[in-house]
């Protein structure tokens, strides 16, 4: 590798090339046993004598930083002891991030494995077609190889947004063409692309009470005031929508967390405050490919006849979070705007996921497997839903749920304190649980857990749940 020294206004050049391999060494980034660059190649790079870098190789040699080995090179000593923490000068420097990043945490909630995962969020990856996907992008990167590398349109490549738009025209009824759709690294990007088209700083964001905290906090960090509406059985409470919001955030068709479905006539009455006050919709449609009861509602999307409302979709769920996927489709007034938002982000999604992606669609191999998934997700669903009813009966009472990778359970006579020691003591017999509480915006008073499916195998999940049980 090359070595960089800087020798600019330096009068002893041998002991300031001896003093860089020395912290380099001392600081591990060079490792025992790794070579030095060979001392006529290294006084090239840095314009010197042969015999400067020489006298520099020597000193570190005699101080047991390094080994000389002859017809072979010089080489980090094994025994060269690293610089402390405690003893390694610490420069704190002088910038300071804004206020906003003190409330935000980094994610934690899977950092500890688990033997019984009930976390929500995760999809089983024991059930995606890894040699299907491996084929496809195999396929994808000869084609790459011949084509060459240029940088493509910031909304997607045209394949992939057409796939887009007829899948979710036929599973959700969702009105748009490939033109409306934005390609995005997944729903937080989709959501960053919408906010700043849509909001300037200082002005009113709606977002569920509970809800998803990241769009929260993203929100806040683009200088958003962020607004928590409460949720109750028929989804977000329209007349509790405060006064001088710009746009909402709703998870219509599987609240998160609760799990409840918008009724339709919430979803016409959510429609016609948009339309009254002017301000936009965000529907985050993160999970409703997992259906498990009635022929769910049109989404709000379908819905809207004065294109206010923005979709937006995720691969995460269905496939892996790994792949970052995800996608906003925009009412037309917003296509030029929402294209330059994302190439000033990051100009463009991968493209080689993207043509792979495109593929997998439209080959088919992406519905065999949500059929597959299906049958998987709705199994587990019924299981841990007459769980929780025999055997949680006198703790819990289940909320009514028929989509998506979760089921939300009300504590009864129990505060949400008591559900944080009952999570912590869970987390000492394996099993991983999330609680109502951790997605409250503020101080929430509802206590209860959220037991996702996703990640548990079904032979997995009554042992889990007995250990729960036996926990509480």
């Amino acid at each position: 590798m090359g070595f960089h020294v800087t020798l600019l206004g330096r009068g002893n050049l041998s002991g300031e090339i001896y003093r860089r391999l020395r912290e380099t060494i001392l600081e591990r980034r060079l490792r025992p046993g790794e070579p030095l660059p060979p001392s006529r190649a290294l006084a090239r790079q840095l314009s010197v004598s042969r015999m400067t870098v020489t006298v520099a190789y020597d000193r570190l040699e005699a101080e047991g930083f390094v080994v000389g080995r002859v017809g072979a090179g010089t080489f980090v000593s094994e025994h060269a002891a690293p610089v402390s923490a405690s003893t390694r000068e610490r420069k704190g420097g002088a910038l300071r991030p804004r206020a906003v990043w003190t409330g935000v945490e980094l994610p934690t909630a899977f950092a500890r494995p688990a033997r019984y995962d009930f976390r929500t969020g995760l999809p089983d990856a024991r059930l995606f077609p890894h040699r299907v996907w491996r084929r496809v992008m195999t396929r994808t990167m000869s084609r790459s190889e011949r084509a060459g590398g240029v940088y493509q349109d910031p909304a997607g490549i045209p394949h992939l947004r057409a796939a887009i738009a007829r899948h979710i025209a036929v599973s959700r009824g969702v009105r748009g063409d490939a033109d409306d759709i934005i390609v995005t690294n997944g729903t937080q990007q989709a959501l960053d692309v919408l906010v700043r088209v849509l909001l300037a700083p200082g002005e009113r964001i709606a977002v569920e009470e509970p809800g998803y905290a990241p769009p929260r906090h993203l929100f806040a960090s683009l200088g958003l005031r962020v607004v928590g509406v409460p949720v109750d059985e028929d989804g977000l409470v329209v007349q509790a929508l405060p006064s001088r919001v710009r746009a909402v955030y709703v998870t219509p068709s599987h609240q998160y967390p609760l799990g409840v479905r918008m009724s339709l006539e919430r979803r016409h009455a959510l429609l016609a405050w948009a339309e009254r006050t002017g301000a936009a919709i965000i529907e985050d449609d993160y999970d409703s490919e997992f259906r498990f009861g009635d022929r769910p509602l049109e989404a709000l999307q379908s819905l809207d006849v004065s294109g206010r409302v923005a979709y937006v979709g995720s691969f995460s769920k269905t496939m892996l979070p790994t792949l970052r996927v995800g996608f906003v489709l925009v009412p037309e007034s917003l296509r030029l705007a929402a294209r330059k938002a994302k190439f000033v982000t990051d100009w463009h999604t991968s493209v080689l996921v993207q043509s792979a992606l495109a593929e997998f669609i439209e080959g088919g191999a992406y519905a065999r497997h949500l059929r597959r998934t299906n049958a998987e997700y709705r199994a587990r669903h019924q299981l841990i839903a007459a769980v929780l009813s025999r055997d949680f009966a006198s703790v819990f009472q289940v909320l009514p749920s028929s989509a998506g990778l979760h089921i939300t359970a009300m504590a009864r006579a129990r505060s949400p304190q008591q559900i944080a020691a009952v999570q912590a003591r869970a987390a000492d017999e394996g099993v991983a649980i999330q609680i109502l509480s951790s997605f409250a915006g503020r101080r929430s008073k509802r206590a209860g857990v959220v037991l996702g499916y996703g990640a548990i195998a079904s032979g997995d999940i009554e042992e889990g749940l007995r250990r729960l049980r036996r926990v509480i």
